[in-house]
């Protein structure tokens, strides 16, 4: 299981998981209340469950060249998007950055 700690404005949001391949979850730490994540990722006491990666945190990824230039430089799989989100996870554009966490 990977897991990834998301942060908003610099303060600790919440978890997102990857269970198990093609599973991912996402929830809010009990303390935070600051502003959501995303619009389609209100902040809830709920888990967030997706069986595909999520679409929110698909938007953060890198594209076209700067995409080709990540997969060949950090030997990321196409397919692997939490592990390229890890690996841009602490230079997205905006509010959000993501750190890879140890499994709890």
């Amino acid at each position: 299981m990977r897991r990834a700690r998301i942060d908003v404005m610099g303060q600790r949001a919440g978890v997102l998981e990857e269970p198990a391949p093609g599973r991912y979850m996402f929830r809010y730490d009990d303390a935070y209340s600051g502003p959501p994540v995303s619009l389609s990722l209100p902040v809830s006491k709920r888990e967030f469950v997706f069986e595909v990666f999520p679409p929110f945190f698909e938007g953060l990824l890198p594209e076209g060249a700067m995409l080709e230039g990540l997969l060949r430089q950090c030997k990321i799989d196409r397919t692997d998007l939490f592990g390229q989100l890890l690996a841009v996870g602490g230079d997205t554009v905006g509010a959000v950055t993501v750190t890879g966490e140890a499994p709890a």
